[in-house]
Parts: structure tokens; C-alpha cells; sequence
């Protein structure tokens, strides 16, 4: 396990991102964490959370020519991850997609530099994969080739079948999921925190109904 991948788990909780209760997931589910990306909402936090991007980008050593941010959460979370290359020595293009098409100026649904080349695709989580899907349609369609995806944290929870979202993703269209962290990190940080027992308790019992094992 990378390091950054449990730093990035503690940042998270110390900014109350992901938090510990009970919550009712889109599928009914009553998850004992909740994870809402869109509470990094200032520009510390933004600044971090996309170096803990760019971070898991360059240590999985995936191929790529630009980024892609899908409207609109990945639109900043895209920004900030270029600035985040940056930084750290990649100068990378990067574009992001409007919900509705413009008919003045330079027109149509892509904001920023041409879709070519390799394209990753930058997004906080997959959930029904709607997101991706579209994001994957407008890439082929410019001619460019989807060549994977980043997120913030992968449940590794089953999804409508016996198999995770992130899976589906991976199965469906070919390329590469890569998480900043995992439902493994989790647990392994929360083994780590002696007054988060019965935190640790529930997530595993949690993953033990619901949870998908990776190879």
C-alpha cells in the first residue's frame, strides 16, 4: 500500500469528507461511512485533494496524453490535477464537457484544449457509471481513446449484479479504474485508530454483506 493512499483517508475524515453514522445509499443500503467529494470545497483542500490525484496518477504509471474532467464535479477535480502535474514537472492538457451544447462562440459541448490522443478521465466516485459512459462517448466521438479513469475512493461494493461498479466499468469499456484509496484503505486506517472500534466494526460487517474482492 502506498502511503499516500492512508494520508489521504485521514484527510478526508479531519475534513469531515468522509464521515462515520449511518446513511441510506442510492441502493437502499444503510452504509455505516459516508464519502461526499463535493465538501472539499475550498481552495486548501481542493489544492491537496488534487495532489493526492496527480500522486496516484504518476505511481500507477498508466500512459496518457491529456485529462478530462465530466460535468461537473470532475470539472474542478480536472483543473486542479492538471495544476497538480504541474507542479510536479507534467505539463498536461486538459478539457472538460458543458450539460447543455453552446451555440455562439466557440460553440458545442467541450470546454478547453481539442480531445486527442490518450485521454484520462478525472471523477470523485463511479456509482452507476452514467458519468463515465458519457464522458467515454464524447472522447471516441472527438476521435480520442479513453485510456482510464481516476476517482477518490472505490466502495468495492457490489453493484445491480455480483460484481462492483468499478468492475463494471473495467468489464464494459476496457480500460483501467485507478482509486486514490479503496474500502481496503479505509479498513486499514481504521484498524490504526484505537477510538474507532466500532467504526471498524460496522464497515466490516457492512463489507461482508455487500463487498466485492478484488484479485
Amino acid at each position: 500500500m502506498f502511503n499516500f493512499r492512508l494520508d489521504f483517508i485521514r484527510f478526508a475524515v479531519q475534513q469531515e469528507v468522509l464521515c462515520f453514522g449511518e446513511f441510506q445509499t442510492k441502493a437502499g443500503r444503510l452504509s455505516p461511512y459516508f464519502f461526499n467529494a463535493g465538501l472539499f470545497d475550498d481552495g486548501a483542500s481542493l489544492h491537496k485533494l488534487t495532489q493526492f490525484y496527480a500522486q496516484t496518477i504518476l505511481a500507477s504509471g498508466l500512459p496518457f496524453d491529456m485529462l478530462f474532467g465530466p460535468a461537473y464535479k470532475g470539472i474542478p477535480l480536472a483543473t486542479g490535477t492538471a495544476i497538480a502535474l504541474a507542479e510536479q514537472g507534467r505539463n498536461i492538457p486538459y478539457s472538460y464537457n458543458r450539460k447543455e451544447a453552446k451555440d455562439h462562440g466557440e460553440g458545442g459541448t467541450i470546454v478547453g484544449a481539442k480531445l486527442r490522443g490518450r485521454v484520462l478521465i478525472i471523477d470523485d466516485v463511479i456509482s452507476a457509471g452514467t458519468s463515465v459512459r458519457e464522458s467515454i462517448e464524447l472522447i471516441r466521438a472527438a476521435g480520442a481513446e479513453p485510456c482510464g479513469v481516476v476517482i477518490a475512493l472505490d466502495r468495492m461494493e457490489r453493484g445491480l449484479g455480483e460484481i462492483s461498479a468499478v468492475q463494471e466499468v473495467q468489464k464494459n469499456y476496457g480500460i483501467p479504474v485507478i482509486a486514490i484509496a479503496t474500502l481496503d484503505d479505509l479498513l486499514g486506517y481504521l484498524q490504526g485508530e484505537a477510538q474507532m472500534v466500532q467504526n471498524l466494526n460496522a464497515t466490516r460487517i457492512y463489507r461482508d454483506r455487500y463487498g466485492v474482492k478484488y484479485d
